[in-house]
């Protein structure tokens, strides 16, 4: 069954990447920088202000950065044990997809999807008492985690899991933050 599951993620991987056009590289290899999205933070971590008295935003700000951390933390715990190749370092893979980046570290499970999907998690849990529109800052870890498949460098599997995981400890941190009644978190 992992065998199947395993060529059925190599399969959509093939599939998925050579939807990619020369006409739409520079903006995916934009999108895929980690340093492209450094201002989205920013902008979190200004809008927590904005909407919490100021030792609260200090509480919530600081509970981003711990949902950054932890989410980090295990992403490279578990690519160091897992050692997954990533598909640009499969050999028997090389002639078959487009590849932008060439990173030689492991792959499983992708950690712009988990950081990415844990921080937005924690932020649109923290903000959404005030307003609904701060789900819109869920298109940044969709296109963040795709850009990862596009480029050549994750299967579909390590954005999932990476997506799930950063979910559950958005989550998982902002209960965090309630039970301690530092904030109002409604």
């Amino acid at each position: 069954m992992f065998e199947t599951l395993s060529d059925w993620d190599r399969e959509l991987f093939i599939y998925l990447n050579s939807l990619g056009s020369d006409n739409f590289d520079a903006f995916w290899i934009f999108v895929t920088q980690i340093e492209s999205w450094t201002f989205l933070f920013v902008f979190f971590i200004l809008i927590i202000f904005k909407f919490y008295k100021k030792k609260e935003a200090l509480w919530v700000a600081a509970f981003t950065i711990l949902t950054f951390l932890v989410s980090f933390g295990l992403k490279y715990i578990t690519k160091t044990s897992v050692q997954r190749l990533r598909p640009n370092n499969v050999p028997e893979l090389s002639e078959t997809i487009r590849v932008l980046q060439f990173p030689v570290d492991f792959s499983f499970f992708s950690g712009h999807a988990s950081v990415s999907f844990a921080v937005t998690t924690f932020v649109v849990f923290s903000l959404r008492k005030f307003t609904k529109w701060v789900y819109m800052f869920y298109l940044w870890p969709i296109l963040f985690s795709f850009s990862r498949i596009y480029v050549g460098v994750h299967f579909p599997s390590d954005i999932l899991v990476g997506a799930f995981l950063g979910y559950g400890i958005g989550i998982g941190i902002y209960y965090v933050l309630k039970k301690t009644k530092f904030v109002s978190l409604h």
